[in-house]
């Protein structure tokens, strides 16, 4: 009798971690951030809080939104397996960054990859 070998795709991930928390410590806008990645709602991201999520390898794109504010969208590529990507995000923290962004909406949220 031959045996027969059976190969099962293994799927494996990398992950992307977002940091909600300013450099001055506080933000002027504290409700949760909705989390796009490719176009799709992934997680809902509260003021100094973590989120890690699992993306396949290859390119994509991220960006935050809290109603009408938004932050740009960033694409970014995941090379291989188990690699981690970190990004850093908050709304404004002081005034006239706040101003700014009841003007441009887009200037709602600073996301920076780290």
């Amino acid at each position: 009798m031959i045996g027969l070998l059976r190969a099962e795709r293994v799927i494996m991930s990398a992950t992307i971690v977002l940091v909600r928390q300013g450099t001055i410590g506080f933000e002027l806008r504290r409700r949760p951030f909705s989390v796009t990645v490719d176009g799709k709602e992934v997680a809902s991201l509260e003021i100094h809080g973590t989120a890690e999520l699992p993306v396949e390898p290859g390119e994509h794109t991220l960006q935050l939104t809290d109603g009408r504010y938004s932050s740009r969208s960033v694409s970014f590529v995941v090379d291989e397996d188990d690699e981690v990507v970190s990004f850093r995000c908050h709304s404004p923290t002081v005034w006239p960054w706040y101003v700014a962004s009841l003007i441009v909406p887009s200037l709602g949220i600073r996301l920076r990859r780290q």
